[in-house]
């Protein structure tokens, strides 16, 4: 993979931290009437983003993006799997059906970035432009 494909994948993570930042600043409690989730978890997800976003758009922004940063972003990612997962074990009795869904399925997102950002940090190959 080249340097701005890992640059284009730290974007478009950074573009979807973005999102669910806004979401939770600006519609926590709708979102979680829809989701089924107290609108305190909406919003703390929130801010968390705004921070992921922050780092990843940190390491998109550099000439060559620094490996340790970009494993710590993955790792990042996956910390946010693990918590989609705890939301949902422990707030599955009052989520509702699109709830459940949607917190898995960008859980299965978030896990597809981090296995891109993983794979490529550092790698001899996406230092080809």
């Amino acid at each position: 993979m080249s340097i701005l494909n890992l640059k284009n994948i730290l974007v478009a993570d950074a573009i979807t931290c973005g999102g669910v930042f806004a979401i939770g600043l600006f519609a926590a409690a709708p979102v979680g009437a829809l989701l089924g989730l107290p609108e305190n978890i909406v919003a703390i997800g929130g801010w968390i983003c705004l921070a992921a976003a922050l780092l990843m758009i940190v390491a998109a922004r550099q000439a060559v993006p620094n490996p340790a940063l970009v494993k710590l972003i993955a790792i990042g990612n996956l910390g946010w799997v693990a918590a989609s997962s705890a939301v949902v074990a422990t707030f599955a009795g009052q989520m509702t059906g699109l709830g459940i869904a949607v917190v898995m399925a960008q859980a299965f997102g978030v896990l597809g970035f981090a296995i891109l950002e993983w794979k490529d940090a550092g790698s001899p190959r996406s230092l080809v432009v």
